[in-house]
């Protein structure tokens, strides 16, 4: 079979693209948008998830207590607390660093988004230097304990799925 010269069209869509039209809304038109927004998706505050992430730890020292020769306050639940609070303190330290760049006199996206940054920057080395804190300076410490709140509390984020 032999093939046939200029079996396609002519015109390539690809060298004329067609201009794109584009709407302007009016800043009523914008304001209705924007409320019908707020209303499907409410916006979600980060201090509910750190509070849910306080309230997990307390669940956990209390889960968590059993296990002790006497129930109540044992190495089971200052292990809990520990777990609690090397994941809760670093996050209220990245939400405040956050709550300072919105209050800033100059916020621009740039700025912002170095906030951001910098607040994780800050997450991370707070976690990291409380848990060697936690390995060294606390001698006895049971690490599962410990470990299991951590991930509990991280694990909080995936109730605001539920919260929406």
């Amino acid at each position: 079979m032999i093939p046939q010269k200029n079996r396609f069209s002519e015109v390539n869509e690809w060298d004329d693209p067609e201009e794109e039209v584009y709407r302007v809304f009016s800043k009523a038109e914008m304001a209705a948008l924007q409320a019908s927004n707020a209303v499907k998706h409410p916006p979600l505050s980060p201090w509910k998830i750190l509070a849910a992430q306080l309230l997990v730890t307390v669940l956990s020292m209390v889960i968590w207590s059993y296990f002790g020769e006497p129930e109540g306050v044992s190495v089971y639940t200052q292990s809990a607390f520990l777990g609690g609070l090397i994941s809760v303190l670093p996050s209220a330290l990245f939400l405040i660093r956050l709550e300072l760049a919105k209050k800033s006199q100059i916020l621009n996206p740039g700025n912002f988004l170095a906030a951001l940054v910098s607040g994780e920057f800050i997450k991370i080395a707070v976690t990291l230097m409380l848990f060697l804190g936690v390995a060294y300076l606390i001698p006895g410490v049971l690490w599962v304990p410990l470990l299991v709140t951590y991930v509990l509390t991280l694990k909080c984020v995936w109730l605001a799925w539920f919260w929406r």
